[in-house]
């Protein structure tokens, strides 16, 4: 395939997506859960006879989980400032990824998504704003909030609810990331604990990216973070207080105090993670060609990657990674928070930790490689439908054994119930779309 049709293959996503939103008008609706016989049960369902539950988990609050769906609902919460790679487009404009969101919770995971865009983009009102909807749900998925408040939002969060909250953006990316650098250095025979790994963009992802690596075992100092402006190191002087996060990265990263820019950065390095500008342009092949042998390129911005993926390859990369479907590799954060959302509310866990992260990234690098590793394939692909329960019960498991399970099941018990709900979710919409109630697109769609 030459580059002009590698470029127009890359475009179709785009113009397909114009033809089929305006046909469905919005991914997402709620349906029915319980059986309607007649006209009777709306006693049951309703009043008077709801009446009865809703004295139970008066008595007895966490009953709302027998008696409701809260165990399987999940919030998809924006406020539209910080979207794909499209900037501050506001939350109307927010609202087609949240529902294409809650459409992969859905499909993926067994999971009831809503998505929730908000009308402002004040931290305190977004804190609050999810403290209030917590009786409502069983956890929250933050989405494309602007850094540097996200890593505020998610703190405060995390240490306020008393339901799991989970920035998307930040630990989603983190994860199928780790994932994939995992499997990628086993491929070209390097080691985490001694890989020089250059991380461009300073952003939501690459900041949790950057503290899950160290966590599984990639020393700080053989990190270089680079933003905007440049490397991250201890001289630089236009960097206060207003950016915590990048102050404490000078502290932890870069022990040769390297400086200058991206392509001081990319100079030497094992693998390059990239989430930043989108490109192409934004990095250069010369600067590609520049790095260690069998270099690892991940270049994950949206709509389009920092460089094209051939250009890298070009450039002398051994493994190119991107965030795209349609080019080998994915980093797809859908590998990811169906999967753990699922273990996660299977058994009630209170959070969603650095480690429980970690379980689910090793468990995703072994599902690829059970498949077969190669420079093409360092990562599941999403129609591995054993990917899903797999994970989901990594996760589970890993937050009963850090005590932060309300619900103890087994492994068996965890993956029984995962594989039980993915699968009716997926039945669910398989039968609707054979019954035409979801109609098919068009055949020009």
């Amino acid at each position: 395939m030459d580059k002009e049709e590698l470029l127009n293959m890359a475009q179709k996503p785009s113009e397909d997506a114009m033809k089929l939103h305006p046909f469905y008008q919005g991914k997402v609706e709620i349906t029915l859960k319980a059986a309607v016989r007649d006209y009777h049960d709306f006693a049951i369902w309703y009043t008077p006879g709801v009446a009865a539950p809703c004295r139970d988990i008066q008595e007895n609050p966490k009953s709302v989980y027998e008696h409701t769906n809260k165990g399987n609902f999940v919030a998809v919460i924006s406020d539209g400032t910080r979207v794909l790679g499209l900037g501050d487009i506001g939350p109307e404009a927010s609202l087609p990824v949240m529902e294409g969101k809650a459409l992969l919770f859905k499909y993926l995971g067994g999971v009831d998504a809503f998505p929730i865009c908000l009308d402002t983009k004040d931290p305190e009102e977004i804190i609050r704003t999810v403290k209030i909807l917590q009786p409502s749900f069983g956890g929250i998925n933050l989405e494309d909030i602007a850094n540097p408040k996200c890593f505020y939002i998610l703190e405060r969060l995390r240490r306020e609810c008393h339901i799991p909250v989970w920035h998307d953006d930040q630990q989603g990316t983190a994860c199928v990331t780790l994932a994939g650098l995992l499997n990628a250095l086993k491929i070209v025979g390097k080691e985490l604990a001694s890989a020089r790994i250059t991380m461009i963009g300073v952003g939501a992802a690459n900041v949790a990216t950057m503290r899950l690596l160290v966590a599984a075992g990639v020393p700080p100092g053989n990190i270089i973070m680079c933003d905007s402006k440049g490397i991250l190191h201890k001289q630089r002087e236009d960097i206060t207080e207003k950016h915590p996060e990048k102050l404490k990265i000078m502290e932890l990263t870069n022990a040769k105090q390297t400086s200058g820019g991206m392509a001081e950065a990319i100079r030497g390095a094992d693998a390059v993670i990239a989430l930043s500008r989108p490109g192409p342009g934004t990095i250069k092949k010369e600067w590609i060609s520049t790095m260690a042998k069998d270099a690892i390129v991940f270049v994950c911005a949206n709509p389009v990657p920092e460089i094209w993926p051939w250009e890298a390859k070009e450039a002398g990369a051994a493994i190119v990674s991107t965030g795209r479907s349609d080019f080998p590799n994915q980093v797809n954060n859908s590998l990811g928070f169906p999967a753990i959302f699922r273990g996660v509310l299977d058994v009630q866990a209170s959070t969603i930790t650095d480690t429980m992260c970690i379980a689910a990234a090793k468990e995703l690098a072994v599902c690829a490689e059970e498949k077969g590793l190669n420079a093409d394939r360092i990562l599941p692909l999403m129609d591995d439908q054993e990917v899903f329960p797999r994970v989901a019960t990594a996760t589970a498991m890993k937050a009963i054994e850090e005590n932060v399970a309300r619900r103890v099941l087994t492994r068996e018990e965890i993956m029984a119930l995962a594989r039980q709900k993915i699968g009716y979710a997926r039945r669910q919409i398989k039968t609707l779309m054979g019954s035409g109630i979801i109609p098919l697109p068009p055949q020009n769609g």
